[in-house]
């Protein structure tokens, strides 16, 4: 549904985007995650026509952007990192201007706005001044702006910037029934757990390029995902860990502080079961133990920082 192809976008000596290929097939919803300056404004915007790539190419439902933007435009809902309201207007009469821009009017044009006011729990909110909605809001208003002439396509940069955890959980929750829906959507964020749950399949960017793609699972075990298992050893016999488990491949690290043991380990339940099986073999009584996966975030910074090759 969108196909990116070798694309490469540079301001001056910068180069903003580095030959870059993805794909959002039709009905997913593709996360596109990185640090701010990764590359990912820039995309979005040569995605929409917005911008002319150095290189490349940018299809939405095999419709070439740069040689029919309208025709790209007409299935495609953009919401930008940066969106204008006009604080002036009522709710009602943004969404209409903008459907009218989009050749809708009338009944339906009416029944449209209805819909979307709808879906994004503003309906309450339809006669409000603009001017006087919180930010949320005003990010809900901006998305049923994008919606209004039922495109295909959601192209939506950073849609929850800036608001607080309520706002971020409304508008995730938007994205989710849109999904669920069926619309293909491209999403930005630079932050990956606000992905993660409504996302089909993440691609990261960082400095320009592509560093990963495919599902949090598939990136994780790409990289290498671990396990941290802090153990409780008894009988002070804590200190004689690290000399029973030094020969176990899955074994990275190991930590020990008085009667306790943290060891990193590999994200693989037969390891964690080796392992606690060779302690218990060695005599050494467990009392107890926790463990957590590396997490979203820390594959995000592992990611974006250089530490994969």
């Amino acid at each position: 549904m969108i196909s990116v192809s070798d694309l490469t976008i540079s301001y001056g000596d910068l180069v903003a985007v580095r030959s870059v290929d993805m794909q959002v097939p039709a009905g997913s919803v593709l996360g596109l995650v990185g640090p701010n300056g990764a590359g990912k404004t820039s995309m979005m915007r040569a995605i929409m026509g917005l911008l002319v790539p150095d290189e490349g190419r940018c299809t939405v439902k095999g419709i070439d952007v740069q040689k029919e933007p309208l025709a790209a435009r007409r299935i495609t809902g953009y919401m930008p990192d940066f969106f204008g309201v006009y604080d002036h207007l009522l709710v009602w009469e943004y969404l209409e201007l903008f459907g009218q821009l989009n050749d809708l009017c009338g009944a339906r044009l009416e029944d449209r706005a209805d819909e979307v006011l709808e879906l994004t729990r503003l309906e309450t909110k339809r006669e409000a001044e603009i001017g006087g909605l919180s930010r949320g809001m005003k990010q809900r208003l901006c998305l049923a702006r994008a919606l209004i002439h039922q495109p295909d396509v959601l192209v939506l940069d950073e849609p929850a910037s800036g608001v607080d955890p309520r706002g971020r959980y409304e508008i995730r929750t938007v994205i989710r029934q849109l999904g669920d829906a069926g619309k293909t959507i491209l999403v930005s964020s630079h932050i990956l757990p606000e992905l993660a749950d409504i996302c089909d399949s993440l691609c990261i960017m960082e400095k320009g390029e592509l560093v990963a793609a495919g599902t949090v699972d598939e990136i994780a075990a790409e990289m290498g995902s671990r396990r941290l298992l802090d153990i409780h050893i008894l009988d002070g016999q804590a200190e004689r860990v690290p000399t029973l488990v030094e020969d176990m491949d899955a074994v990275s690290a190991v930590e020990t502080a008085l009667d306790r043991v943290e060891i990193n380990v590999a994200d693989d339940p037969e390891a964690v079961a080796d392992l606690l099986a060779r302690l218990h073999d060695q005599g050494l009584r467990i009392g107890g133990v926790n463990e957590r996966r590396t997490d979203l975030e820390e594959l995000f910074l592992r990611l974006t920082r250089g530490e994969v090759t």
